[in-house]
């Protein structure tokens, strides 16, 4: 039968929880960073769609992947918010 007694996490041998936590916050910066970059494209590919702006569209696209980059790269994530919020302003201008 297994021991019923209380297991000490952070003495135990080989365990890393400082990197497990840093993994994980990677993972929700990529997730986030990735999925505002996702729906700026959605967005982009709405105005050239709906609007026939394709231009407009593809300078969309090429600033929101630079602001992704960006983002990835210093690990902030209000860029990606903030051209999420300019994407739907574009779309609601042209």
């Amino acid at each position: 039968m297994a021991a019923h007694g209380n297991t000490e996490y952070s003495t135990a041998e080989g365990n890393d929880y400082p990197a497990h936590e840093q993994t994980y916050e990677n993972f929700v910066h990529l997730l986030a960073v990735g999925l505002c970059h996702v729906i700026n494209i959605t967005i982009g590919l709405a105005i050239g769609g709906t609007k026939g702006a394709w231009w407009t569209c593809a300078g969309v696209i090429v600033v929101a992947t630079i602001v992704a980059i960006h983002g990835l790269i210093t690990g902030a994530k209000m860029p990606s918010y903030v051209m999420v919020v300019l994407s739907l302003l574009v779309l609601a201008l042209v």
